[in-house]
């Protein structure tokens, strides 16, 4: 069974219900979520994983929780222990215009500079109304459509990361 680590920081509640949805696509997908908030997680977290799953709320651009959590994960950026590791991200917001895509890209800018391989969510009709081809997203409220999508993401996920440990090195 493979671990995927699902961290996120969340002010107003939107962002830790995507987080729900996300922790239950990755057990549909057959894994097993280690679930941290910013407070509580590590950098040694990410070394007992297959895959992660980071969600911020947008503050125009993600927390600056998170911003120093990843900072501090810099030994591991400069080890590339996590290389090749799948990696997705998620964002919630009052707003729909407020830059719910600049956060993600933020968030995959993180996941890029550890070498994480970024899984995003392919096109689908959904979108028009609900998430993007970045990650998961919400506005104002967390609909079902944004529940779909964020449980897409977490099974996605899953799914990489058990392709990629049975893989042959």
């Amino acid at each position: 069974m493979v671990r995927i680590f699902l961290l996120y920081d969340s002010s107003g509640g939107l962002t830790a219900r995507l987080a729900d949805a996300v922790e239950a696509g990755i057990r549909d997908g057959g894994g097993e979520c280690l679930r941290r908030t910013v407070e509580t997680a590590l950098p040694a977290d990410l070394l007992a994983c297959d895959g992660l799953i980071v969600g911020s709320p947008n503050w125009s651009g993600m927390t600056g929780r998170l911003k120093a959590w990843f900072d501090a994960s810099g030994d591991l950026w400069e080890s590339g222990e996590l290389a090749g590791l799948p990696a997705g991200a998620f964002t919630a917001g009052y707003s729909r215009s407020a830059g719910t895509e600049a956060t993600l890209l933020q968030l995959l800018h993180l996941l890029l500079a550890h070498g994480l391989v970024i899984v995003g969510l392919p096109w689908s009709e959904r979108m028009r109304r609900s998430g993007s081809y970045y990650g998961a997203t919400a506005h104002g409220e967390v609909t079902p459509d944004d529940e779909a999508q964020a449980r897409a993401l977490g099974a996605r996920v899953t799914a990489f990361a058990r392709r990629l440990r049975a893989a042959p090195p």
